[in-house]
């Protein structure tokens, strides 16, 4: 996996190249309690221009959470890669048919039974303002590195660690 090395990087690319092959994300919000709440939710699957979008239920907690405090987090983790990425940014609640038309498939079935047309399904989007990635070195190479370090004093690479700043967005619709 490559990462972003540098400011100069295009953060939007960088991000998209992260996160694209991890499905779900833990969402964290806060509750009506005022505690962090997280839940597994299914990134949808979309040209990532510094928005995510993920589909909820109308009566879910997760929707009036977000109506009273918009900042969120989202906790991404490719354990067999090593890869791992928190992102921040700002939740609103969208309708928006053709944008569900278009990010749309089967598998949701099971929670919304009535498809696109389902009452209970509605939108999520997350414009990202930050995010941070750390991608540890792994496989034999790492353990032949750490091995010659331990013998001859050859360094180790180290993993890769770094953040990234979205440039602001407008946080109207879809």
């Amino acid at each position: 996996m490559t990462t972003p090395t540098t400011p100069t990087d295009d953060p939007v690319s960088a991000l998209a190249a992260l996160i694209s092959n991890i499905p779900v994300a833990m969402l964290t919000t806060i509750g009506t309690d005022g505690q962090l709440h997280s839940r597994p939710m299914t990134t949808q699957k979309f040209a990532f221009t510094g928005e995510l979008w993920f589909f909820a239920a109308r009566s879910s907690l997760v929707r009036w959470e977000i109506g009273k405090h918009p900042q969120v987090n989202l906790a991404y983790a490719a354990h067999g890669d090593h890869r791992y990425v928190s992102v921040s940014g700002s939740a609103q609640l969208v309708d928006d048919r053709g944008k569900v038309e278009r990010l749309w498939n089967q598998t949701y079935e099971p929670w919304f039974p009535d498809g696109i047309d389902d009452p209970q399904l509605a939108l999520i989007k997350v414009a990202v303002e930050h995010a941070e990635y750390w991608d540890a070195p792994r496989g034999v190479m790492i353990k032949i590195a750490g091995f010659l370090k331990a013998v001859g004093g050859v360094a180790s690479p180290a993993g890769g660690h770094g953040s990234l700043d979205l440039p602001a967005r407008s946080t109207t619709g879809g």
